[in-house]
This record gives structure tokens, C-alpha cells and sequence, in this order.
């Protein structure tokens, strides 16, 4: 099994006035079904049902969906980096629509201040699962996706450098023998360091791609 987080877009930031002051919200689509995504990952919609609903017994209702403010390294929640509340998950066709409670917290007053500063922000669901290739450039989450949470609040890098830059300091999640083990991208920040200015770009878009194409 390996870590999945996918971002979306498509979420609004919303303050409202309160008896207490001013009340944070994300709404929007969390997650999506049967299409694929932009990191070429579809998600059978059986799969995100099951999921979004344990997600709604277990967490939600129960109120401890937390969210983090930023891309966690591993599948569980930090509660020291927790930034809000997910208080709603719900099935919209192909959409998994939510709302989320942004938190007084350390971190939930960082997400405050960058919405009031108009900041423009996404959300990544997180969890575990392996992958079935299905073409070019494509795969499958298979059915032992286990869904960890169903937004985290990050700011989603569109420079291939500062993609490559961020995942060389991230991690992939597999089980061995029933432990959770983890191996960093070691080959690809070998290589940034003993490549030189003129052709460090050239290389990370390089990276890039060929990231890309093998998840």
C-alpha cells in the first residue's frame, strides 16, 4: 500500500459573522469518483461510497475528522498540525462534497489569516492503497483504499521545481509483512545535488515527468 493525496481546487473559503466574532468554513467537492484525476488516479465510486461512509460513522459523527494545514508525510493525523473540523461528507453524483470548520488552533489561525489575505487555498484527501495500472499514464485505486482524511488544506505547487523540490522530502507508504514502512525518493535528490545551476531546471522538469508518469 502505498500514501495517496489528491488536490482539489474547486472548495471556497468562507467567513461568517458569529455571536462569538467570525466563524471559518471550507465548502466544496473533497473527492471524486470514476474519472481521472491529474495525477492519472481514478476512483471507482463503490470505493469512495464505503469509504465516505465509514469516514461518516467513525470520524465525523464523532467529531474527530480532523484536517492539517499542509501535506502530511504519513496517513495519520497530527493533531498538533490539526487546522479544522470536517463536520460534512456527502454524496453529490460523482462528487463527494464537504464542509469543514476551520479550528482556533495554532495552525487554524495560520488558515485564518491567509484567507483574510485572500489567499487562494485547495484540499488534498489522504489515505492508503494500492494501485492497478489501466493504460497509459493511468491507474486504478483498488479496493483496499482506506481513507484517512478527507481534507487537508495545502497550497498546491504548479512549478515542476517546486514540485520536485517538495517531494524530495516526501515519502512512500508500504506494508511489509504488517508494518508500515517507508522509503524516501532518494534517486531524484542524489541527483539535484550533483547537478549543476545551468541544468538544474532542465532536470526537474525531467523529474517531473517521469514522476508523474509512474504513479
Amino acid at each position: 500500500m502505498r500514501l495517496i493525496c489528491e488536490t482539489l481546487e474547486d472548495v471556497e473559503f468562507i467567513c461568517e459573522d458569529s455571536k462569538t466574532g467570525k466563524d471559518y468554513y471550507i465548502e466544496g467537492v473533497f473527492m471524486q469518483a470514476n474519472v481521472k484525476n491529474r495525477n492519472g488516479r481514478v476512483y471507482p465510486k463503490h470505493i469512495l461510497q464505503k469509504e465516505a461512509k465509514r469516514y461518516e460513522q467513525n470520524y465525523i459523527k464523532q467529531n474527530r475528522a480532523f484536517g492539517e494545514l499542509g501535506h502530511p508525510e504519513g496517513p495519520t493525523v497530527n493533531l498538533e498540525r490539526v487546522s479544522h473540523l470536517i463536520t460534512e461528507l456527502k454524496e453529490d453524483g460523482n462528487d463527494f462534497r464537504g464542509r469543514a470548520k476551520i479550528m482556533d488552533t495554532p495552525y487554524g489561525k495560520i488558515v485564518k489569516n491567509l484567507i483574510d489575505e485572500g489567499a487562494r487555498l485547495g484540499v488534498s484527501s489522504r489515505g492508503m492503497g494500492s494501485l492497478k495500472p489501466m493504460g497509459s499514464n493511468c491507474s486504478q485505486v483498488q479496493d483496499d483504499f482506506y481513507l484517512a482524511t478527507a481534507a487537508d488544506i495545502v497550497a498546491d505547487p504548479s512549478a515542476p521545481a517546486a514540485f520536485v523540490n517538495g517531494i524530495m522530502e516526501g515519502k512512500e507508504w508500504i506494508w511489509d509483512n504488517g508494518i508500515l514502512d517507508e522509503r524516501h525518493i532518494a534517486r531524484i535528490e542524489n541527483q539535484i545535488k550533483i547537478t549543476n545551476q545551468k541544468q538544474l531546471d532542465e532536470y526537474q522538469l525531467k523529474a517531473f515527468e517521469q514522476f508523474m508518469s509512474s504513479l
